[in-house]
């Protein structure tokens, strides 16, 4: 059996743009969501998000790139870039037709989109520029990053909203046992614009809080829904053996379990998601990991901040673990809910806590609501850094979820 490992990791998020960045901002609890500075939202009931600061596309891409696409793409050529460099790869594949890009997407290019849409009908020749009909594409980036980087071999985009940021990992992984030596894997967005904040809005589940400290907790009391953001992080997904033969400078873990499953009904304005679909998704990726919930060093919950979708989260936890629930920990309230990308994100956080075998805090709840009182991390602490579980939901009723497993040979980070 062809085994996946992660050997990079490319982390661009409001949490900083580099590991480096990002696990010190998440071990410390530094909340990065603020006003939304990328278009005016003073018309918006939401005006809260999180936003990667300071970044420049040009550092990452050719201007002749950065005007064919959109921000999101840009954001997904850094992490690339950064993935690529930390897995100390060739930005050019040597065997193209053996590597290849397996990225998720939810919303396309939406800053690009708004801006032609708004050239459309704002100006007399009612055109739009000749790249609207590939920047705006959910499926750009992952054409994008094949064309740049060579990346020739089985390409393809995974679409479930949330969800499809674990089923990047899954996809790469059998993309790995079918054959490919390395596959680009996991997600970044960018849904801030007013289009895609409108659309966002009718849901009814974003936060309308003013104040970043308290305006995304997921199982607290005040918990009242989540804040948009953007970034994610893309992940360098490669064949085990491969890795090993070229020396590869660390093997994160090992992307050992997955189970994807539907509620296959819409998700009404008062349901919280079916908890059996939820629950087995997690089954299936323990049961394909071959391991017990006993084993489980944290898990990294979906955590979307609504009250019904924090409770039916919490039973199915339960349903799965049953008296073994691992300590629960989650860093989305720091950033935003950056859909496909902040599920590739926790992937990322979670196989930094397995190298480092250092769970970082939960950034929420402070006040657990009546129900919600599982073992949540306070504070930094030591693990066996063996196994994690990450889950996932889509709207209208997708459900994910990963075990990423670390054999104590692969470089751990011992502390001290």
């Amino acid at each position: 059996m062809r085994r996946a490992v992660v050997t990079g990791i490319g982390v661009v998020a409001p949490t900083g743009i580099g590991v480096g960045q990002h696990w010190k901002a998440t071990l410390a609890g530094q909340v990065r969501t603020g006003r939304i500075s990328l278009f005016d939202a003073d018309p918006y009931e939401v005006t809260l998000a999180g936003e990667v600061s300071d970044f420049d596309a040009l550092e990452w891409t050719d201007n002749r790139r950065t005007v064919q696409t959109d921000r999101w793409t840009h954001l997904a050529f850094a992490g690339t870039r950064l993935a690529l460099d930390d897995a100390a790869l060739p930005p050019t594949a040597t065997d193209p037709d053996r590597y290849a890009v397996a990225l998720a997407s939810n919303s396309g290019g939406n800053l690009f989109g708004q801006r032609e849409l708004q050239r459309l009908w704002s100006r007399p020749a009612r055109t739009v520029g000749a790249y609207q009909s590939i920047a705006w594409f959910y499926a750009a980036s992952v054409g994008q990053l094949s064309i740049a980087h060579q990346f020739k071999g089985a390409c393809g985009v995974l679409v479930a909203e949330a969800a499809g940021g674990l089923d990047s990992l899954a996809h790469a992984a059998r993309t790995i046992r079918r054959g490919a030596d390395v596959v680009l894997a996991g997600a970044t967005e960018c849904a801030l614009s007013p289009y895609a904040l409108a659309c966002q809005m009718r849901n009814g589940l974003l936060s309308t809080g003013t104040d970043p400290e308290r305006a995304y907790l997921p199982f607290d009391v005040d918990a009242g829904g989540y804040l948009p953001g953007e970034g994610g992080a893309v992940l360098v997904v490669e064949e085990l053996g491969h890795a090993l033969a070229r020396g590869a400078p660390v093997i994160y873990g090992e992307v050992s379990g997955w189970g994807a499953s539907h509620d296959a009904a819409h998700t009404g304005r008062h349901a919280g998601g079916d908890v059996g679909q939820y629950a087995r998704a997690m089954r299936l990726a323990l049961a394909a990991a071959d391991v017990r919930p006993d084993q489980i060093d944290v898990c990294f919950p979906d955590a979307l901040g609504v009250p019904r979708f924090d409770a039916a989260e919490v039973r199915a936890l339960r349903a799965v673990c049953g008296p073994h629930l691992p300590p629960v920990t989650t860093q989305k309230p720091l950033t935003g809910r950056a859909h496909q990308g902040s599920a590739a994100l926790d992937v990322a956080t979670a196989l930094l806590a397995l190298r480092h075998r250092l769970l970082p805090p939960t950034a929420a709840p402070r006040r657990p609501a009546p129900g919600c009182d599982l073992d949540f991390v306070r504070s930094p602490t030591e693990v066996a850094g063996r196994a994690a579980l990450v889950t996932a939901r889509g709207f209208d009723g997708f459900n994910s979820a990963l075990v990423l497993t670390r054999e104590p040979g692969w470089g751990d980070v011992r502390r001290g």
